[in-house]
This record gives structure tokens, C-alpha cells and sequence, in this order.
């Protein structure tokens, strides 16, 4: 039997396409397996007077994830918001509207934290000797299951036409927008809530806590994000916590980080919101740098394909899943950090964006793929330009600036934007390779398959290997096919 929400009844966005893919453990035989139920969640709902929409990473199971999500857009979209609204407004009604959701999910597990805390006290530390007691002991780590767990979040909300980003935590958002001259501009909105985060660490180290413990331990109450919604242990024991109990408050709080309004006259291309999953696992195939401009060109090369939103964004995870599989199955020592990843989500917004008439898919003949360029430490990335084989939309991609990027809208203030490093061009063209071609061996005819339906390697990778070789200093080239 389905679980039905209050929410279903909501109208869904139909400018809105998302994917999703479990997680993932890779086994030493290369197979996969899921090692937990999914634990993300999203909404995209459409009203009369505005669009909001969310991307959710849960942790520790999916309960406090599916929560938010019902909860935050009943904080939200019964009349909380109007047209009349100020951008002051809206950054008010966000933030209380994350605090209320907060403090209504901790009201729902009282009634669980105060029967555990009952049975701890009746139950003799040890061995559990009794039937009684083992019979106590598993209704404690019942509702230990119950009551643990967070979840981090990225909302946007669109309303009279500007755009406002809410972040707790490690999701994403990204804009990419088409200038006049037929570029994409790609903008980090935000940056994640991590030890990594200057301001994080210092809002933590204004609490009393050391910095430098801080940036050795990486993890905060074992998770990433030095802001999440939930996670009681963390929330009220963290006094018991040896990282955190020199801190003067909470130091792992639900108060969002919130950006907009950012007027979209005229403004066309799409939003990308990511959970971190997605995030991780392509960063673990390909290196941190060029992320984002990397996902902004699978999704402009899908939307370029597809007919459908939602098949354009489920073919950029699938991509991406992809990816961190062949990096895994490479067996290069770089590349054993790829051996899990966890479940991914992309939602994809356009704005103005036109999709193509083309219905292709990836698996009806002649679909081509974006590539990507194998990422080095040793390769120079303030600047990349790649001309290829690929069936791309005719746009450039471009770092976004600091000046005049913010979402209030003010060139003169500090930017909330993350500046990108970089730019990737990708050009539409029908030709089998840039320069000589000399990667690849010509036939006359196509080869004939075998009695098994197989056809005999026809491409010649020998002098990719040997580059490949050299630029990353690995001796003698690899063996091609024969």
C-alpha cells in the first residue's frame, strides 16, 4: 500500500525534470549493490503566485528528509508568501520557515527520547543476562533506529519573477545562464556548509571550539555539514561530544544560508540543484575542478536530445553513475575512492530555455554522449577549450564574476557567488575528430559481425595511451586493441 502525502495533491511544476539513482557499494568482482534504502527526497511544486523546489539529502535513514519536505512546503506555500513581499520578506519567511520545521521534527520524537531515556536508566550496564533485559535492549536500539538520523537541504524559490536559494548544508545550486552573445555563464549559488567553509569555521571558532582540531577531523558528529536539520545527538548532546563540547551553543545548527532575489527578466537557460551524492561521486571520477561546468554541459547536451525534462535529468545521473563506475573499474590507485557512492538527485529547472524537438534516447541507435577530458593535477584548468565529436548545443560556457553577480542584485556588496575557475567550449560538429584524426583508423567498410554477433576492435587507442602515458607520468603507454 502507497503512502499517501497531503502534498500529492500539490500541482508539480511542469518546467521541472528530475533523477535520481540509488546508492552504490562495488564489490571486488566490480558488481553493484545497494547498501541502504534511499534516503534523498525533492519536491517541484507550481502555484499561482510562485514555484518552489527542493533537494534533500538524508543520513542515517530517510525519515527526517521526508519529513522536511512535507513539512517545509506546508511553511511555505499555505499563504505564507505573497506578491507583495519585499526581498526582507521572503529571507524571513525561509528562515522561520526552517526553524519551525526543525522544531517540529524534534516534537515528533519526544515521546521516542523520553522512553529511551527511561529504559537507560532501568536497564544494568554489561551483559544482558535476563530475558527481560535483552527484551528492554532491543526495544532501545528500536527506537535508537527511530529517533537518529538528519537531513541537509537546498530550496529555490521563484516569486514575482526573482529567484531566492535556501542552503543547510552540502547540496548544490547552480544557475546557467545564456548571455547575448550565445555563452553560458555558470554560477554557484552558495557555498556548502563544511569545515572547508571559512566563514563555517569561523562562526564554529566564535563558539569557543578550536579550528584546528576542526579542519583535522574533517567530520563534524561523523557527517560533512557543519549545518543540518535533525540529528539529535549532535543537537543536544554535543556537550558529550569531545570535538564540540567546548562550544558556547550548538554549533551544528538549521538556520539557512539564503540568497535572492535575482531578477530573471530576460533571463534564459536553467537551474541545476544537486544533492551531494551526485556531487561526490563525480568529483571522485573526475577530480574537484570543473564540476560544475562539466554537469552544466551534460545537461545542455541532453537538453539538446530529449524531448522530455524529466529524461534529459535522469540521462545526466545515469551519465554520472556511469562515470564513477568506469573510474572504479579502471583500478587505478587514484580511483579506489570510488568503490561506493551514495544516492544522487538532479533537478533541473529551465527558464526561457527551449528543448529540442528530438526524442532520442541512449538506447536507440545513434545517441552520442558528452565526453569528458580525464581530469589531471597536471593539467593547466584556468583554461580549457575542447573542440570534439559530439552532438553539443552551439554555446560556450564561461566562469561567473564576481562583480555584478550577486542575487540582491548589487555590484558594489561582496558576492555570495562561488567564482568558477575556467571555461569549457563545446562546439557542435559532424566530423569524426579534431586535427588529423590520427587517433583513429579508417576502413572502407563497416566491419562484419562474427557468429556471435560481435564485431572485431576497429579503433586504435595505442597513441591515446601513449599521451595519456606521458601526461601523467606512467611510464610506457598502455596497449591498444589489436
Amino acid at each position: 500500500m502507497v503512502h499517501q502525502s497531503w502534498t500529492d495533491a500539490l500541482p508539480l511544476c511542469s518546467l521541472c525534470g528530475v533523477g535520481s539513482a540509488p546508492n552504490c557499494v562495488y564489490g571486488p568482482e566490480g558488481k553493484a549493490a545497494q547498501s541502504h534504502p534511499n534516503e534523498d527526497g525533492h519536491f517541484r511544486f507550481s502555484t499561482e503566485s510562485c514555484f518552489l523546489y527542493g533537494v534533500f539529502n538524508g543520513f542515517d535513514g530517510s525519515r527526517v528528509a521526508s519529513f522536511v519536505s512535507q513539512c517545509l512546503t506546508a511553511e511555505l506555500l499555505l499563504g505564507q508568501l505573497s506578491n507583495t513581499h519585499t526581498d526582507a520578506d521572503v529571507h524571513r519567511t525561509l528562515t522561520q520557515a526552517f526553524d519551525v520545521v526543525e522544531k517540529s521534527y524534534f516534537e515528533t520524537i519526544d515521546d521516542a527520547l523520553a522512553e529511551k531515556a527511561n529504559l537507560q536508566t532501568q536497564l544494568p550496564e554489561g551483559v544482558y543476562h535476563s530475558a527481560q533485559s535483552q527484551k528492554m535492549a532491543e526495544r532501545l536500539k528500536a527506537l535508537e533506529q527511530e529517533v537518529s538520523g538528519g537531513a541537509t537541504a537546498i530550496v529555490a524559490l521563484i516569486l514575482n519573477n526573482k529567484l531566492y536559494i535556501a542552503n543547510v548544508g552540502t547540496n548544490r545550486a547552480l544557475l546557467c545562464k545564456t548571455t547575448s552573445d550565445g555563452q553560458n555563464q555558470v554560477i554557484q549559488i552558495g557555498r556548502a556548509h563544511t569545515i572547508e567553509n571559512e566563514e563555517e569555521l569561523c562562526r564554529l571558532s566564535q563558539l569557543g571550539l578550536d579550528p584546528l582540531r576542526l579542519r583535522q577531523a574533517g567530520l563534524v558528529g561523523g557527517q560533512s555539514s557543519t549545518r543540518r536539520i535533525g540529528d539529535y545527538k549532535v543537537k543536544f548532546n554535543y556537550t558529550d561530544i569531545d570535538l564540540l563540547s567546548a562550544a558556547k551553543s550548538k554549533p551544528i545548527i538549521a538556520e539557512p544560508e539564503i540568497h535572492g532575489g535575482q531578477s530573471l527578466e530576460g533571463v534564459s537557460g536553467f537551474l541545476l540543484m544537486m544533492s551531494e551524492g551526485l556531487i561526490k561521486a563525480l568529483e571522485a571520477a573526475h577530480g574537484p575542478d570543473q564540476i560544475n561546468q562539466e554537469l552544466v554541459a551534460m545537461v545542455a547536451a541532453e537538453l539538446a536530445q530529449q524531448s522530455s525534462l524529466e529524461a534529459a535529468a535522469q540521462c545526466v545521473v545515469e551519465r554520472v553513475k556511469r562515470l564513477h563506475h568506469d573510474a572504479f573499474a579502471s583500478g587505478r590507485h587514484s580511483h579506489t575512492h570510488c568503490a561506493r557512492h551514495e544516492d544522487m538527485t538532479l533537478l533541473v529547472r529551465v527558464i526561457n530555455y527551449t528543448l529540442a524537438e528530438g526524442s532520442l534516447t541512449p538506447t536507440q541507435g545513434g545517441r552520442i554522449y558528452p565526453v569528458s577530458v580525464p581530469y589531471s593535477n597536471h593539467q593547466n584548468t584556468s583554461k580549457t577549450s575542447v573542440t570534439l565529436s559530439l552532438v553539443m548545443p552551439t554555446q560556450t560556457l564561461t566562469n561567473g564574476s564576481n562583480t555584478g553577480s550577486t542575487l540582491e542584485g548589487d555590484p558594489t556588496g561582496p558576492s555570495p557567488w562561488t567564482t568558477l575557475q575556467g571555461s569549457l567550449s563545446c562546439t557542435q560538429s559532424s566530423s569524426s575528430s579534431s586535427g588529423d584524426g590520427s587517433l583513429f583508423r579508417q576502413r572502407a567498410s563497416l566491419p562484419q559481425a562474427d557468429e556471435t554477433g560481435r564485431v572485431p576492435p576497429y579503433i586504435d587507442f595505442t597513441s591515446f595511451y601513449r599521451l595519456w602515458g606521458s601526461e601523467h607520468c606512467e611510464g610506457a603507454a598502455e596497449p591498444g586493441p589489436q
